[in-house]
């Protein structure tokens, strides 16, 4: 993992960009972690939005602690009705 300053970062936009797409990029503020600048070249524009949106992961927590149906389940229900 590669560390910049933000000056470093003003000065090497284009390094920092190149370097982000190999390994996440740790801009520091006053030697501090302030941001991590991640590549996402050649990723798909709608996965990237979701796998950065708070919302969409809350909704995935949420919908992990319900109840849960096993696939023989869901068969034997659809079974059960086609025969109605």
């Amino acid at each position: 993992m590669k560390t910049v300053s933000v000056r470093e970062l003003q000065k090497h936009v284009k390094d920092s960009m190149d370097a982000a797409q190999r390994d996440k990029v740790v801009i520091t503020r006053k030697g501090k972690p302030a941001a991590i600048l991640i590549g996402v070249e050649g990723e798909d524009w709608e996965a990237v939005m979701l796998q950065t949106s708070a919302p969409f992961w809350k909704m995935i927590e949420k919908r992990r602690r319900e109840k849960t149906v096993s696939l023989a389940d869901v068969e034997k229900k659809a079974k059960k009705f086609a025969r109605h």
